[in-house]
């Protein structure tokens, strides 16, 4: 500001912190807040509290911006005015993609991911303009939507974000740089928020359906490094704080617990969180949807460093016992009835069945495995059973729900598929079960197949490597059989009670890889609260 006397901006004066008049001032620039000298010097007043000051005048310019958006839904989000450097592509993050994403979240993904409700939402959008932590955890939060879930609307023609985009995912990527571009004039390491770990996440979730493994992991890592910055990994960090605050960076922790966890397996890297905080209460979510997240977290809480430490083959001390024990705690960890949506219910069994033939895989790795073991969790046969339970299981799932979850569903049922594959070339098929005389495993691999080539992104990253795998692994005969279009065929699972109930395995033609009807595939639809698997008859 060119003065020959030098005076507070706006912002600093409210806060009554010492400004160096420069704009932005240097206080303005850190704390991501709009730097004016509009107001008209006033008498010194008593001194307040500073950090309520900083929410004051954010959510009040905040609230102000987001209403004249909302008045011209022609305009779009730029990056917050402190920030310097080049301005944001103009149209690519409008109001009416930012209502998509949220509505989407709040609907598909928040049953498995409870970590923002929608007040705390649409706070931060009220405070995009004006706070570059804000700007960065939305537009990171819009990219994950369109990259990972794969959000689409009803009339992607309507939205205005796709004039110069060919798909919702490339869309996604300008996000993603422009949060990536944006955050690095924001020192959130040496000033560490609940915000800037969920902005890790978010990256970390864009990077990881891009397949850029290297990048996801460096913000995975990230994120729990700020989570534990800021006591995350403490109980006594949420003893202050209000009660909506602490319960949805409780459910933050335990989120980044189940995703380190998962990750650690697939890309046998190493844990830095543990389970040293009390579960999320049911009782802290009116939504009822924590029951199906507990489950998702117990499901995980056996993976500690003593099995990734086997896992990365960094330690040795396993045993049969062991194992099998760890077997039976997965096969009875979800009640036989889930009561939830759908997509949490896609979300559990495909992660249940993944776990089970994870251990499997460390059971053979380390010799544990034996034809004639009275435990057939400890048997070369074992993935069959395996598979014969995901396929029950999703053959009852809608594509929908199995799609929500990304790239990260899908190389599940891949690892399954390719776990099954080099069981076939060396275990005779008569070792299936007796319920399932009318098809065989062929037909489970030929159900995962089908499944990987019509979900998102299956066809394109997974597909031609499992069919390389068939191709190098089955004998001719039975590769030959493998990529043969299979009928509808009626499965009989027999429930905890012993009443069979039908599975029906879809044909696999053309028809079925097309895209659902609107009615089918909206993701604006609430999914259907049900009591899943069994289905009530």
């Amino acid at each position: 500001m060119a003065s020959s006397t030098k005076r507070a901006c706006d912002a600093c004066h409210r806060r009554k912190v010492r400004c160096n008049s420069q704009q932005p001032c240097g206080n303005c620039g850190q704390a991501g807040l709009g730097c004016t000298y509009d107001a008209i010097p006033q008498k010194k007043g008593p001194k307040g509290s500073r950090a309520k000051v900083i929410s004051e005048l954010r959510l009040r310019e905040g609230q102000k911006k987001a209403e004249h958006r909302r008045q011209d839904s022609t305009n779009s989000y730029a990056s917050p005015t402190s920030s310097p450097s080049s301005p944001t592509l103009p149209g690519l993050l409008t109001q009416e993609l930012i209502d998509g994403c949220i509505d989407f979240y709040l609907v598909h993904m928040y049953p498995t991911m409870p970590i923002m409700h929608s007040d705390q939402l649409w706070r931060l959008v009220a405070e995009m303009d004006i706070s570059v932590e804000a700007f960065c955890l939305i537009a990171s939060f819009c990219a994950f939507m369109l990259i990972q879930p794969g959000v689409e609307s009803k009339a992607p023609q309507t939205i205005k974000s796709l004039a110069t985009f060919p798909s919702m995912t490339s869309l996604g990527k300008a996000l993603l740089d422009e949060a990536l571009r944006r955050r690095r004039n924001h020192d959130y390491i040496e000033n560490p928020s609940v915000n800037a770990v969920i902005t890790s996440y978010f990256l970390f979730g864009c990077c990881f359906g891009l397949d850029k493994q290297n990048t996801a992991w460096f913000h995975l890592r990230e994120a729990t490094t700020l989570a534990q910055m800021i006591g995350m990994q403490d109980e006594k960090t949420y003893a202050s704080g209000s009660l909506i605050e602490t319960a949805s960076m409780r459910r933050l922790f335990w989120l980044l617990f189940i995703t380190e966890r998962a990750y650690a397996l697939q890309k046998h890297r190493p844990l830095t969180l543990h389970a040293t905080i009390n579960l999320p209460s049911i009782a802290e979510d009116p939504s009822n949807s924590l029951t199906g997240f507990l489950h998702l977290v117990n499901l995980y809480r056996p993976f500690d460093d003593t099995f990734i430490g086997l896992w990365n083959k960094s330690r040795t001390d396993c045993s049969t016992l062991w194992l099998a024990h760890l077997q039976k705690q997965l096969t009875q960890a979800l009640p036989p009835v889930l009561e939830g949506t759908e997509t949490q219910a896609a979300d559990l069994r495909t992660s249940q069945h993944w776990l089970r033939t994870m251990v499997w895989q460390l059971s053979i790795t380390n010799g544990f495995l034996s034809s004639s073991s009275p435990d057939s969790s400890m048997t070369f046969g074992y993935p069959i059973e395996i598979a014969k339970d995901l396929v029950a299981v999703t053959s009852q799932l809608s594509r929908q729900s199995m799609e929500v979850h990304g790239v990260g569903l899908i190389e599940k049922i891949f690892d399954v598929a390719c776990t099954l594959i080099d069981v076939l070339s060396c275990v005779p098929l008569e070792t299936q079960s007796p319920h399932f005389a009318s098809i065989g495993p062929l037909d489970y691999l030929n159900h995962f197949i089908h499944l990987i080539s019509t979900l998102r992104d299956g066809a394109s990253r997974f597909l031609p490597l499992l069919v390389a795998r068939i191709a190098d692994t089955l004998p001719p005969h039975m590769a030959a059989s493998i990529t043969q279009p299979i009928a509808p065929i009626k499965v009989e699972r027999h429930s905890p009670e012993g009443t069979p109930f039908p599975f029906t395995l879809p044909p696999q033609d053309s028809s079925t890889s097309e895209n659902p009807s609107s009615a089918a595939s909206s993701p604006y639809s609430t999914p259907p609260f049900l009591h899943f698997y069994p289905p009530s008859r």
